[in-house]
């Protein structure tokens, strides 16, 4: 049950993340600083820092990537927390974003009612904010935001625009953001610096590969990197963003299942403990099978396919049982769960699996029994 009810939640999930990369400019690539997938620990130190050997990415290396032929636009994105103010209302630890103008074709999504500021405004570092559905409701309560002035970390800034993303699986917990011009951002909202990400869209025509291999020469130009030398950024497509997701949701899963081997065990002890008692109450029968030429080999399989058995039978319970679970999570939640093929084939095998392991035990010692000690045996 644990398997199915695991597998059909995280393929549901995995598929939901797919079909929320598909929906935003799935051409458009990302430069990084630092990027490595899956799970990274860092205890400080310069070894297990590795970005630390990678300088920042800077406003002339956007301009410049910006001017390629084989590039439509470049956008920028840092990302800080602040308090957001209004009237009496003060919000601490809000997501702040400064981004370019073309951010909502980036992300995918829309800006209604209002608009979202323009690459004029952002050049002139202009006091606008675009903010998503969560902090308008947190903040203005129903009353109409656009043209209201809120403070961020204590600047004014006038609101243009309710940001709406796309829908995915995660709409439901998205929290309070405000989203300003990038100049802006750098001028007045306190933030780490360093990290700020570019997203690159290939021109129209132009093939993904052909753009990322131009961005690639130009950084490694403008950074002045020898031939032998690795890259001192990263370049991330949507499909490398995908592998690190389902690397961790994989992982997850992995957990679940060393977890619930616990309860295996316990079912393993109790199929011992069954197929003992079995074993003991059936010694005459033993004796005469082995006393009329049963061989060893046969009693054991007996045993062993009475406890696969047994497993199997309790398997395939559980299997419905976990589907029926996935079943209701998918009408009842907006998780789309779905049982994959592997999940049904993975549970009846961990099932008769278990049932073969321990019940090797007690199928052995059924074997061995000297058959005149057991037709002797009351």
């Amino acid at each position: 049950m644990v398997v199915m009810v695991m597998a059909s939640l995280i393929s549901g999930i995995n598929r939901s993340v797919s079909n929320t990369f598909e929906q935003i400019a799935p051409r458009t690539f990302l430069v990084w600083r630092y990027f490595r997938a899956g799970v990274n620990i860092s205890d400080g130190g310069d070894e297990t820092s590795p970005w630390r050997r990678n300088p920042p990415l800077t406003e002339a290396e956007a301009d410049r990537l910006g001017q390629l032929p084989s590039v439509r636009y470049v956008t920028r994105r840092e990302e800080s927390s602040a308090t957001v103010e209004f009237g009496d209302l003060r919000l601490e630890s809000v997501e702040i974003g400064g981004l370019s103008s073309q951010w909502v074709e980036v992300n995918g999504g829309d800006v209604y009612p209002g608009r979202t500021f323009t690459r004029m405004e952002d050049l002139a570092s202009s006091q606008v904010v675009v903010i998503n559905q969560k902090l308008d409701a947190q903040l203005f309560q129903g009353r109409d935001p656009i043209g209201q002035t809120i403070k961020i970390a204590g600047v004014p800034f006038q609101v243009i625009g309710v940001y709406t993303p796309p829908p995915n699986l995660f709409s439901g917990v998205t929290p309070p953001f405000a989203g300003v011009p990038h100049g802006a951002f750098v001028k007045y909202v306190p933030f780490f610096k360093g990290w700020m990400r570019l997203a690159v869209a290939p021109a129209p025509g132009v093939p993904q590969q052909t753009a990322m291999d131009e961005v690639v020469a130009t950084l490694r130009t403008m950074r002045e990197l020898k031939p032998w030398q690795e890259n001192t950024f990263s370049i991330v497509t949507q499909d490398k963003l995908l592998d690190t997701w389902n690397q961790v949701t994989g992982m997850v899963f992995l957990a679940m299942i060393v977890l619930s081997s616990i309860g295996l065990m316990v079912g393993g002890v109790g199929v011992v403990a069954i197929m003992m008692i079995s074993v003991t109450e059936r010694t005459r029968e033993i004796g005469v099978r082995k006393a009329l030429g049963a061989t060893r080999r046969e009693i054991l399989w007996q045993f062993l396919v009475e406890a696969a058995t047994l497993t199997l039978v309790g398997g395939v319970v559980g299997m419905v049982t976990g589907g029926v679970l996935a079943l209701g999570v998918s009408q009842l939640t907006p998780v789309p769960a779905n049982v994959p093929v592997w999940s049904v084939a993975a549970a009846l095998a961990a099932s008769a699996l278990t049932g073969i392991g321990f019940g090797l035990y007690p199928a052995v010692r059924a074997a061995r029994l000297d058959p005149v000690e057991a037709l002797r045996y009351e």
